[in-house]
């Protein structure tokens, strides 16, 4: 397969209410055949209505800590009790089969994935405002004001590197956001770097009229 049907990486972080897993959702919804989400591997159990290969990988911890020694994730990382972690060779697989693949991910594990991927884009969503934001967390009546408010000093240290993302995508209505989403990835495709087999066509198919040839 050249290159230009392979697919790309997008990793697609955000702070917490900015609306990241809607935004994925309805992007996979819309577009079916061309996105593909990459599915995590887990050393927690399922819990009810989740299916192994469809929502997670569930793996045992020996499991997740040989994948680890074969270097078989992108990246992972320990939270409370489990640990999580990208199979590089589902990513591959996807991306191969020309698939582009969406990675939703939080900020440490998106700029990992960055540094194993270097062709993969980064984008953060953001709502339009921090009221808004701030608005969106309460109005899921879910959380405490301690857990809003810890949430909020989560997304200032992450806004301080927000500027090492390829692109900032404001959701502020979920359909623009998509269809923004959508734009920035299709014009990723035109990068001559994702383009090398037709550059090289290019070239070959000029040869004759050469100068002086």
């Amino acid at each position: 397969m050249s290159d230009q049907k392979r697919g790309i990486l997008t990793i697609i972080s955000g702070f917490s209410g900015a609306g990241k897993g809607t935004v994925v959702g309805r992007l996979l919804e819309k577009y079916p055949e061309r996105y593909k989400l990459s599915i995590s591997a887990t050393t927690r159990s399922p819990r009810n209505g989740e299916e192994h290969g469809v929502h997670y990988f569930f793996k045992s911890d020996e499991e997740f800590q040989q994948m680890i020694e074969n270097d078989a994730f992108l990246e992972y990382a320990q939270y409370v009790e489990h640990s999580y972690g990208t199979p590089r060779q589902y990513v591959e697989e996807n991306l191969a089969a020309g698939y582009d693949v969406i990675l939703e991910i939080e900020q440490q594990g998106a700029f990992a994935v960055k540094k194993a991927v270097p062709e993969a884009i980064l984008i953060f969503l953001t709502p339009p405002t921090i009221e808004e934001l701030e608005r969106r967390l309460r109005n899921r009546k879910t959380e405490s004001d301690d857990v809003i408010a810890s949430r909020l000093a989560q997304a200032c240290a992450e806004a301080a590197h927000v500027d090492q993302y390829d692109y900032i995508v404001i959701n502020d209505e979920v359909e623009h956001c998509v269809d923004a989403v959508n734009r920035l990835i299709e014009t990723e495709h035109q990068r001559t770097q994702f383009n090398g087999a037709k550059i090289q066509e290019l070239q070959r198919n000029l040869q004759p009229y050469r100068k002086g040839e």
